[in-house]
């Protein structure tokens, strides 16, 4: 059976299926599981139809407040909405570059890495952490036949660190999660994002990080100052995340043949 990773649909431009990608051990990651997008704010009547029969019943909408106030996702058929906003809104939170941690465990500097370096900063936070963990969560508890999305406003910079987490928890190499990151910059209109709204500070954030192209070396930011800062993905799912020694296991039987 044929499988398209770009799910054409009429309003957002950057939705697309997760599956499909080989892990290190020779598996696949099942397809029609998991899916990213940009903003679902743009969905049409004939999209919402669409993601009813591909049985996607959970929305996972990473992006702020103020953004979900301006540019409210459309809903569809049988849809929970998850309200996971990545970024903290914590002014402190926000300015931590985390320096004494990364010294300690010997995590890498991003230095000119602007975009790298947020990622970095976000996966170190505990607030995103929680977050991660509330999706990792909705994963876990996902009937079979159903199937779950998660989007920011691009689908590039949050979209893309949660992507990271999710292939490697599945055992996908780095190269195959940096390609799949890059793919946005083939599908999305960068022109589009200034027109985004950015009257809060994550949102002025976001608009500076959307009009630039993702490089292979910021998605690094994530792969790296986890095997940097606890050596594989399980002790990072188990010590920061708090699932059990059972829960990885378990999601990678949901979602890899």
């Amino acid at each position: 059976m044929a499988h398209e990773r770009i799910v054409a649909l009429d309003g957002p431009l950057n939705f697309r299926d997760v599956g499909g990608y080989q892990t290190e051990n020779g598996q696949t990651v099942k397809w029609n599981k998991i899916y990213r997008s940009d903003s679902l704010s743009s969905l049409t009547p004939h999209d919402q139809q669409k993601l009813a029969a591909m049985h996607v019943t959970v929305d996972c909408d990473l992006r702020s407040a103020y953004e979900k106030e301006s540019s409210p996702d459309k809903s569809w058929p049988k849809r929970e909405f998850i309200d996971v906003p990545v970024y903290s809104e914590d002014i402190a939170d926000q300015q931590n570059d985390h320096k004494v941690y990364r010294f300690l465990h010997h995590i890498p500097d991003m230095k000119d890495n602007f975009i790298g370096r947020i990622y970095q900063q976000t996966l170190l936070s505990p607030h995103s952490q929680d977050i991660f963990a509330r999706i990792f969560a909705q994963l876990l508890e996902l009937p079979q036949d159903e199937a779950l999305v998660y989007h920011c406003s691009a689908g590039k910079d949050r979209t893309g660190i949660v992507s990271a987490l999710i292939l490697m928890a599945l055992g996908v190499d780095d190269d195959t999660i940096a390609r799949d990151y890059l793919l946005t910059n083939e599908l999305y209109d960068f022109a589009i994002s200034k027109q985004l709204p950015s009257n809060d500070d994550i949102s002025q954030m976001v608009a500076k990080m959307n009009v630039t192209k993702g490089e292979g070396i910021a998605i690094r930011g994530i792969t790296e100052t986890i095997r940097g800062g606890w050596g594989d993905f399980a002790s990072f799912f188990k010590k920061q995340l708090g699932f059990t020694a059972d829960d990885l296991p378990q999601l990678r039987q949901m979602y890899l043949e």
